[in-house]
């Protein structure tokens, strides 16, 4: 079985550095605090987790091959982005002490999965980097569990780190100007994924 892993490493790697809709909640939330951070990663690895079983398995593939199918995930992905942009929004103009009480997990959880471009990355990147003349099923498993664990370990590196801009983000008028930010990037996104 010869992987091309090093393209794909390398592929893997500009796609995780690339800010998208996981990361801008991811880091919204860990400037608020750790927890918070953490809680929006871990829903974040749990929907990478179902999109990699869904590709090793054909589901993903199956969706792809159906254009209505993958519209539909299209505009549900674009308009809870939309959701979680103006939630962000409104939260900016909160005072410093109002608490945002929803499920950060749940957040990250259905931002990854209702992100196509997550599906279509896997779908895209993994074939790419298997060996045709073996079997494809353990290629795709070992690849898409390097993926999980790639994105996993990336966010146990960011998390701590995004945690000390909490410090600078403790001044409420550079908080709020930096909500306004993220939540203007999450509705620009939500745009960019019905426009594609």
């Amino acid at each position: 079985m010869h992987i091309a892993w090093t393209s794909f490493l390398v592929a893997l790697l500009i796609i995780m550095i690339v800010p998208g809709p996981d990361f801008v909640l991811i880091m919204g939330n860990a400037v608020r605090s750790l927890k918070k951070g953490t809680e929006a990663a871990l829903g974040v690895i749990t929907g990478l987790l179902v999109h990699a079983t869904l590709a090793t398995i054909g589901l993903s593939a199956l969706v792809a091959a159906v254009p209505t199918a993958l519209l539909v995930v299209k505009v549900i992905g674009a308009l809870y982005l939309a959701y979680i942009g103006f939630m962000t929004l409104r939260t900016s103009k909160a005072t410093q002490h109002q608490e945002d009480k929803g499920n950060v997990f749940l957040r990250g959880l259905l931002c990854d999965l209702l992100n196509p471009k997550v599906m279509l990355t896997f779908l895209s990147l993994i074939p790419q980097a298997m060996d045709p003349n073996s079997a494809p099923l353990p290629q795709a498993a070992l690849l898409s569990a390097v993926t999980v664990a790639t994105f996993a370990l990336f966010w146990v590196i960011v998390v701590p780190c995004a945690r000390q801009l909490g410090t600078v983000l403790s001044k409420p008028r550079i908080r709020a100007a930096f909500e306004r930010v993220c939540g203007t990037a999450l509705i620009g996104m939500a745009a960019s994924v019905l426009a594609a």
